[in-house]
């Protein structure tokens, strides 16, 4: 099977973002967007969904995180989209349950065309952790979007906002290395509509 490859690159005022993703690999990532944490969850995400991953993104950190979080979400979705081309074959739907310490996340998603999220993570609000409640919802909705995803995030326990966030990010790569193998049965495209 070729492999899916998808790049995308988004420049603004406030950032400039490369992203290169090879759904079909190893779980390798380069991540270098000036903020630790987010290179950390990136390569979670990426080893956890067997994903190969490059990130660079030179953004307003004197700022603050926020379009750095949100535009890195933005392009990863914008990457994978074109990795995963016209959707042929592929199963659709991926779910994951991750837990992490005392942390406990779901996370179920659709590769629908239809973007949407729902993000239940309430315990992250007042944590310390350097990607809170408001941030991990930007990255996740910037993704959603971006890729045509219905995603639901839903952390049904957890007090350390790290675990929480770490969670989370292993449990999306994991759905969406559900999501995105290719099934020999499946002809076309798995929807009764013939298109996604």
């Amino acid at each position: 099977m070729e492999q899916r490859v998808g790049k995308s690159s988004r420049a603004t005022t406030e950032t400039v973002v490369d992203v290169r993703v090879t759904v079909d690999g190893r779980g390798e990532c380069r991540a270098d967007t000036g903020i630790g944490f987010l290179d950390h969850m990136l390569a979670l995400f990426s080893r956890h969904g067997l994903f190969d991953l490059e990130v660079s993104c030179k953004g307003d950190l004197h700022v603050d995180y926020h379009h750095t979080v949100e535009d890195t979400g933005i392009t990863l979705g914008l990457a994978f989209l074109q990795a995963i081309g016209d959707k042929s074959g592929i199963r659709r739907y991926g779910f994951s349950s991750v837990v992490h310490d005392e942390a406990w996340v779901m996370v179920s998603l659709d590769i629908s065309g239809r973007p949407y999220l729902v993000c239940e993570a309430d315990q992250l609000v007042g944590t310390d952790c350097p990607i809170g409640h408001e941030l991990l919802v930007e990255f996740l909705r910037g993704f959603a979007t971006s890729c045509g995803i219905t995603l639901h995030v839903k952390a049904l326990r957890g007090s350390n906002g790290h675990h929480i966030v770490e969670a989370v990010f292993k449990a999306l790569g994991r759905a969406c290395d559900e999501a995105t193998k290719i099934d020999s049965r499946i002809s076309g495209v798995p929807s009764t509509k013939g298109v996604l």
